[in-house]
């Protein structure tokens, strides 16, 4: 059994005095684990580091085995990224997340969006708005994708404003004006609304509210966990950054999903 196919490094552990167990997130073969001889070199332990894309080749003489890797390097983003707090912890949490899908599914829609959000995960003005509309992907490809396209009560496209908590659709503000209590804000950059401006500190952390109402209700909760804190640490790390960056003339159409998985 062998394939080759490029991946993201989520991560590597020790295994044995020099080799490790590296774990990659592939383009066509999902998250995928093996045995990397001498991975603890000087040479290697530099390609081996969490957000780096490589180039390997999986052999194993059945297809349940662990197998082995051989790898190359192929972007080395890793030590730009550690020079940014909240890259750090974006890598961090970006792995975690991609941990929570089945392993050896490929999922080559969220591996584009992975690659782009990493190349982009230490610009103050892209990566919070790019991370929400990542985890708004991964819930998506686990199964529990939002609607917000049109409202839940009217079917109109204009002027959506809250999402149910319980049926993850938008609302108009209109519709949802008696219950927005009850209702989750949603934040204008996601409503592709293509003339808004860059989305500010109080849309970023409404972004991350709806994602971790949903990731919670879905995902951590039922498996009897909590929002990881590498996440708590991105998400603080990205508000000063939203708060400190400077002015961006971007808007909303640049940060559609479609338009990451086209770029990436």
């Amino acid at each position: 059994m062998h394939w080759s196919d490029e991946g993201i490094v989520l991560g590597a552990r020790s295994h044995g005095e020099s080799s490790v167990i590296l774990e990659l997130m592939t383009r066509e073969h999902g998250r995928h684990a093996g045995l990397v001889h001498g991975g603890r070199s000087r040479r290697m332990a530099p390609v081996l580091q969490a957000g780096n894309t490589v180039a390997a080749t999986w052999r194993a003489r059945l297809d349940e085995h662990i197998g082995h890797y051989s790898v190359e390097p192929e972007t080395l983003r890793s030590a730009r990224l550690l020079g940014s707090p909240m890259a750090l912890y974006g890598v961090g949490t970006l792995a975690l997340h991609l941990r929570l899908l089945p392993e050896r599914d490929p999922h080559p829609g969220l591996y584009a969006a992975a690659l782009f959000l990493l190349d982009h995960l230490d610009e103050a003005s892209l990566a919070p708005a790019l991370f929400i509309r990542f985890e708004l992907m991964l819930l998506a490809e686990l199964g529990y994708g939002l609607d917000l396209a049109t409202c839940a009560a009217t079917g109109q496209a204009d002027d959506l404003a809250y999402v149910s908590p319980k049926s993850g659709r938008a609302v108009s503000r209109a519709a949802g004006a008696p219950y927005r209590d009850r209702l989750l804000p949603l934040p204008g950059f996601l409503r592709g609304e293509a003339e808004l401006p860059h989305p500010d500190e109080a849309e970023i952390a409404a972004g991350f509210r709806l994602t971790a109402f949903f990731l919670d209700a879905h995902v951590w909760s039922p498996q009897g966990r909590t929002a990881p804190d590498e996440r708590a640490r991105f998400v603080a790390q990205a508000s000063l950054a939203t708060q400190n960056k400077p002015g961006s003339g971007m808007v909303a159409s640049d940060l559609r999903t479609d338009s990451v998985r086209d770029r990436a």
